[in-house]
C-alpha cells in the first residue's frame, strides 16, 4: 500500500473514532410462526418462572445450596434484559466467540458423553444452529444426551492454550420438542483425563442455564480460566424435558507461533477499514466520513422512511453522482431487510470504504467500475429491527429477534404476487395478446393503505421504480448460498419445486459468479451450515426448489421492473462477533466485485428515431426468452445474457419493429447493438389525417358512405 494511502487512512480511522454530527439531509408458514414465538416469547421471559420438577439434578443443586448458604447462584445475562443480575468485575476481560457458531470450531473439535442419536451429536450443538423440519433425520437442533443424568457434558477441544470467560446457552431448536437446561457447571482440562470445576469459594459454581429453548442465556466466569479442554455440564433441565443444548463458548487463544491448526485457519486482512459493527447514528457518520473523502464519486441521499421515522440512507458511487448517464448501467446492494442479519450490512458499510480508499490510491479495477457504472449501496433496509438486534449483541439476540419491521412485517416477502398473475395469464393465453411478459403492473389491492405493507416496502418499490436498475443483490444471512428467481413455486400447495424463469441460464451464472469467488460457499469440505448441502450445487439454488416464497423482492424485481436481482446469504452467523468481521470481509469481498462486474455482461445499447432521438420505453425482445426489458428515459437499455448469438429486435408503440443479430462474447463489457426504429405506415396516415383534420381511417364502412358526394353515391 503506498504511503499516500497510508495517509488517508490516518485520518479515516481518526474521524471514524471521534464521529460526525448529525446528518441534515433532505426532510404463513411454521418458521415464520416459530420466530414470531421467539418473540413473543421474549415479551414475557422474566414475569414468571419454568416450573422444573425436583428431579435428581435440581436435588442435587438445592443439597448444594443447603451445604453453602452464603453461595448465590450467578444468573445468566438474558437476551438485551438490562436488569438481570451480572457479576460486574471491572478487571475482567471478556473474550470473543471461538466460533461453534460460525464453524471455526469444526465438528472434530466437539465431544460428548452420550448422545441420543447421530442428529443430535456433539457436532449440532452449535449456538443457533437450526433444526429440519422432520426432527428424525441427520440434522437436529442440539446437541442431546443420551440419558438424562447429572453425568453427562459437552466438551471443546481448543486445540491450544486458551483463557476462557464465559458460556452462552440455548434450548433445542425444535417444533416438536420442549427441551433445554436449566443449570450447568464448567469443567477444564489440559489433558482431557483430569477435569477442575469452577468453584466459588469451596463449593463447585452452579450457573443458571436457560427458561426456554430459544432465547440464549450467557454466563461470565468470576475469573478468566486457561486451559485446552472445557466442558459443559448439566445439573438440571426443564420438567418434562431432556438434557439437550446448544452452546457458544468465550476464549481468547494464547499466543502459540507453532501452533499448526491456529496457522492453518487464520485469515488475515491487509485492507484498513473500520471493522466493528455500527448503530443507525455510527452508519451515518461513517456514510458521511466516505462522503467526505471522496466527493466526487459520491452522493448520499434517503429513499424514506422505516415505521420508527428513521431514513432509509444510501449511497451513490459513480463518476458523476446524482444522474443516469446514457449508455452507464445501474446496479444496487441492499442489505438487512431482516434487521438481525447485520453482516450484510456491515459487508457494504465496509465496500463504501473500500471502494473510495481503492479509488483515492488509484486501483484501475476499482477505478473502471466507479467510471463505468452507477452503483448504489443501501446498507441496512430496515434499521429498526437491527437496533433491536444490536441493543442485544451479537451473542443474545438470537435467530430472530429484529428479524421484522416495528409493525412485524417481513420486508422481503412483503411485495405483491405477481408471479401468480403472470402464470394465470399464461394459462388463459393472453401472453402477449393482453398482457406482456414484462413490467407487470402492481395490483390496485397492494396500492391501497389498508394493505398490510411495510413503509419501508413501499419506499423500496419507488426507489425501484425510479432508477432504471439492470443487476442487484441483496445481502441476508444464516446461510452460504445465493438463490435466484423464481422464489415462488409454480405449483399450487408445493413447498419446494423447481421454478425456472425464462432467463434460467442467466441467473444461473449471476449466481455463480458470486459463489465461486467467495471463500466458503463452493467448498465441497466444508460443514452444512444447518441443514442443507449447498456446497454440492456450486453454492447456488433456485428459490423456489429451496423453500417457496410469495411476493419475493427477487421475484418482484424481474417481474416488474428490468433488475435482474439475488439474494446472497453471506455467512452461518446472522450476526458475527466484531472479531469476525474482517474474516467475512475476506470471505465476501471478491464475490461482491465479482458479482458488480457482471451488470457489464449482455447487450446495451439506445434505440433512436429517425431523427436521432431517444425512445423511451421500447421493447426489447431476443428471441426464445419469453421475458423482455425496455429502454430508460434516454432510450438506452441493458440486456444481460450469457455469450452467444442472438436475434433482438426493438418495438415501440407507433412505430416500425426492427431486428438484429447481436452477439454476446466472452471478454467481459457488454456487446454494443443500437436501433433505429422509424414511424409505422399506419401510425404516420393517422397522423397525416388528424393533422389535416381528415375522417379517421378507422371509421365504420356505413358512416363513410355516408359521408360520400351524392352524384359518387347515385353513379353519376
Amino acid at each position: 500500500m503506498t504511503g499516500k494511502l497510508l495517509r488517508l487512512l490516518t485520518p479515516l480511522a481518526l474521524l471514524l473514532l471521534v464521529g460526525f454530527a448529525d446528518l441534515s439531509l433532505a426532510s404463513v408458514d411454521e418458521d415464520e410462526d416459530y420466530y414470531m414465538q421467539e418473540m413473543l416469547t421474549r415479551e414475557r421471559y422474566n414475569r414468571a418462572r419454568v416450573p422444573e420438577k425436583p428431579n435428581s439434578s435440581t436435588a442435587d443443586t438445592q443439597e448444594e445450596a443447603k451445604q453453602n448458604p452464603a453461595r448465590k447462584m450467578p444468573r445468566g445475562e438474558v437476551g438485551n434484559d438490562k436488569k438481570t443480575d451480572k457479576i460486574t468485575d471491572p478487571t475482567r476481560s471478556e473474550c470473543p466467540p471461538m466460533g461453534l457458531e460460525t464453524l471455526k470450531i469444526d465438528d472434530f473439535q466437539l465431544h460428548a458423553s452420550s448422545t441420543k442419536r447421530y442428529g443430535l451429536g456433539a457436532h449440532r450443538g452449535r449456538l443457533n444452529i437450526q433444526a429440519g423440519l422432520y426432527e428424525d433425520d441427520l440434522y437436529d437442533g442440539a446437541w442431546c444426551a443420551g440419558r438424562d443424568d447429572p453425568l453427562q457434558w459437552l466438551e471443546v477441544d481448543a486445540r491450544r492454550l486458551t483463557k476462557f470467560t464465559g458460556v452462552v446457552t440455548q434450548g433445542r431448536s425444535s417444533l416438536w420438542s420442549s427441551d433445554w437446561v436449566t443449570s450447568y457447571k464448567v469443567m477444564v482440562s489440559n489433558d482431557s483425563h483430569t477435569w477442575i470445576t469452577l468453584k466459588n469459594g469451596s463449593a463447585d459454581l452452579i450457573f443458571s442455564g436457560n427458561r426456554e429453548k430459544e432465547i440464549p442465556v450467557r454466563n461470565i466466569f468470576p475469573s478468566p480460566v486457561v486451559a485446552r479442554y472445557i466442558r459443559v455440564n448439566p445439573r438440571s433441565w426443564f420438567y418434562g424435558g431432556s438434557v439437550c443444548m446448544r452452546v457458544e463458548i468465550l476464549g481468547c487463544p494464547l499466543p502459540d507461533p507453532n501452533n499448526y491448526y491456529h496457522r492453518r485457519n487464520e485469515v488475515i486482512t491487509t485492507d484498513d477499514l473500520d471493522f466493528r459493527h455500527h448503530s443507525y447514528k455510527e452508519m451515518r457518520q461513517l456514510m458521511k466520513v466516505v462522503n467526505e473523502m471522496c466527493p466526487n464519486i459520491t452522493r448520499i441521499y434517503n429513499i424514506g422512511k422505516s415505521q420508527s421515522g428513521l431514513k432509509l440512507y444510501a449511497i451513490e458511487i459513480s463518476d458523476n453522482p446524482g444522474e443516469h448517464e446514457v449508455g452507464e448501467p445501474e446496479f444496487r446492494y441492499t442489505a438487512g431487510s431482516h434487521g438481525n442479519e447485520v453482516l450484510g450490512r456491515e459487508l457494504l458499510l465496509l465496500l463504501m470504504q473500500f471502494m473510495c480508499l481503492e479509488y483515492l490510491s488509484g486501483n484501475q479495477r476499482i477505478r473502471h467500475l466507479v467510471e463505468e457504472t452507477r452503483i448504489h449501496l443501501l446498507p441496512s433496509v430496515n434499521p429498526d429491527g437491527y437496533e433491536k438486534a444490536f441493543e442485544a449483541g451479537s451473542e443474545l439476540s438470537g435467530w430472530s429477534l429484529g428479524r421484522w419491521t416495528n409493525d412485524g412485517i417481513d420486508i422481503h416477502h412483503n411485495f405483491p404476487d405477481l408471479n401468480s398473475i403472470l402464470w394465470e395469464a399464461e394459462a388463459k393465453k393472453w401472453i402477449p395478446r393482453k398482457m406482456l411478459n414484462h413490467h407487470i403492473p402492481t395490483p390496485e389491492w397492494y396500492l391501497s393503505k389498508n394493505a398490510s405493507v411495510a413503509l419501508e416496502t413501499r419506499a423500496l418499490i419507488a426507489w425501484m421504480e425510479k432508477m432504471p436498475f439492470v443487476l442487484g443483490g441483496n445481502l441476508q444471512g444464516g446461510e452460504l448460498v445465493v438463490t435466484f428467481p423464481y422464489d415462488r413455486t409454480r405449483s399450487q400447495g408445493v413447498t419446494r419445486e423447481q421454478t425456472p424463469t425464462p432467463d434460467e441460464h442467466v441467473f444461473r451464472w449471476l449466481a455463480f459468479s458470486y459463489a465461486s469467488t467467495h471463500r466458503l460457499m463452493t467448498d465441497a469440505s466444508r460443514r452444512v451450515c444447518h441443514t442443507e448441502d449447498f456446497a454440492k450445487e456450486d453454492g447456488t439454488i433456485n428459490g423456489a426448489s429451496w423453500h417457496t416464497a410469495a411476493g419475493s423482492m427477487n421475484d418482484f424485481s424481474y417481474l416488474h421492473t428490468n433488475c435482474f436481482e439475488l439474494s446472497m446469504y453471506v455467512g452461518c452467523d446472522k450476526f458475527p462477533h466484531e472479531s469476525e468481521l474482517p474474516e467475512e470481509w475476506e470471505n465476501n469481498r471478491e464475490s461482491l466485485l465479482v458479482f458488480m462486474e457482471q451488470v457489464h455482461r449482455g447487450i446495451k445499447g439506445v434505440v433512436r428515431d429517425l431523427q436521432g432521438r431517444g425512445i423511451a420505453n421500447a421493447i426489447i425482445s431476443v428471441e426464445g426468452i419469453g421475458h423482455d426489458v425496455r429502454t430508460a428515459a434516454d432510450g438506452d437499455y441493458w440486456r444481460l445474457l450469457n455469450p452467444g448469438e442472438y436475434r433482438v429486435t426493438a418495438k415501440a408503440e407507433g412505430y416500425s419493429l426492427v431486428t438484429k443479430k447481436c452477439e454476446v462474447g466472452y471478454a467481459m463489457g457488454a456487446s454494443r447493438c443500437d436501433f433505429t426504429i422509424g414511424r409505422s405506415n399506419l401510425f404516420r396516415i393517422r397522423e397525416i389525417m388528424e393533422k389535416y383534420k381528415k375522417q379517421p381511417i378507422g371509421l365504420p364502412a356505413r358512416q363513410f358512405q355516408a359521408h360520400r358526394p351524392r352524384e359518387r353515391r347515385l353513379g353519376t
